[in-house]
């Protein structure tokens, strides 16, 4: 511990930047006095306030007080050519100050020479966290840059792991893959319930639609979650011969959605990186 007032700042104070500081908060990974929150907007500033934790508008005074910096900003807002606030942000960091991103389709490298600086000066720990953070429910990938050494990272896979979240170290290119996979996958089982929901309308269950919907995903998420066999035995014991599942699986099969869903995550993946170049 150093004689620094606060642990962790916040560089942005968006909904996900809350999801991490609750979690810390509640998981005893952090006391509220030792996190500060710097974001523009008055009322995003306000949501940290009523959580006890110290808030201000001025980027650098945050950097300046804190052992470790998370910036939760938008990506254009700190690579943008001539950014303020990647020359406020860069002229404030101190040597070895440990600077953990959450910003998609930025690379260490990137962030580096945003803030004026080589890759291989700053120690940069780079998160794919996804939004069933918000839930406590996250998964995250955690990667080190370049002027990173193990053990900077050790914050950043306490936050990213608290309460029933889990985090894990992966090297920097495969961030890309962890986009795809779990950082862009909440959608694809969002646009599942959707086709489910619109399905469960079409045959009269509209009054109950939400709820079976919802529940049947929830419980077979924690079935898979808590099942030592991989999905597809796990289909398999729920695919009767002749039976109902049997005829949807084989509708799916027919329009070859399980090659659809494969090639969807590599079309993320390659879309990760040409955002990250």
């Amino acid at each position: 511990m150093t004689d620094l007032p606060h642990t962790l700042a916040f560089i942005g104070a968006g909904h996900m930047a809350e999801a991490i500081a609750r979690a810390a908060i509640d998981h005893g990974v952090l006391s509220v006095d030792r996190l500060i929150a710097s974001d523009p907007t008055p009322e995003r500033r306000a949501v940290f306030a009523e959580l006890g934790i110290a808030t201000t508008d001025d980027n650098a005074a945050a950097v300046a007080s804190a052992e470790h910096v998370l910036l939760a900003t938008k990506p254009q807002a700190i690579t943008a050519a001539g950014g303020a606030l990647a020359r406020q942000f860069g002229d404030a960091l101190r040597d070895g100050q440990i600077v953990i991103t959450i910003m998609a389709g930025i690379t260490t490298a990137r962030l580096a020479a945003a803030l004026g600086k080589p890759a291989d000066a700053v120690p940069i720990v780079r998160v794919m966290p996804n939004t069933p953070m918000l839930v406590g429910r996250g998964m995250a990938g955690v990667a080190l840059g370049a002027g990173a050494k193990l053990g900077d990272d050790d914050l950043a896979m306490r936050l990213f792991s608290a309460g029933e979240s889990l985090a894990i170290r992966v090297d920097e290119p495969h961030l890309d893959a962890i986009t795809a996979v779990s950082g862009s996958g909440p959608a694809y089982l969002f646009y599942l319930a959707e086709a489910m929901t619109q399905a469960a309308h079409d045959l009269g269950l509209a009054e109950h639609a939400d709820t079976l919907v919802a529940q049947t995903l929830l419980g077979a998420a924690e079935l898979l979650a808590q099942s030592e066999h991989p999905p597809a035995e796990l289909r398999r014991r729920v695919t009767s011969p002749g039976g109902t599942t049997e005829a949807a699986i084989n509708h799916l099969d027919s329009k070859t959605a399980h090659d659809a869903i494969v090639d969807a995550l590599k079309a993320a993946e390659a879309r990760s990186k040409e955002l990250g170049n």
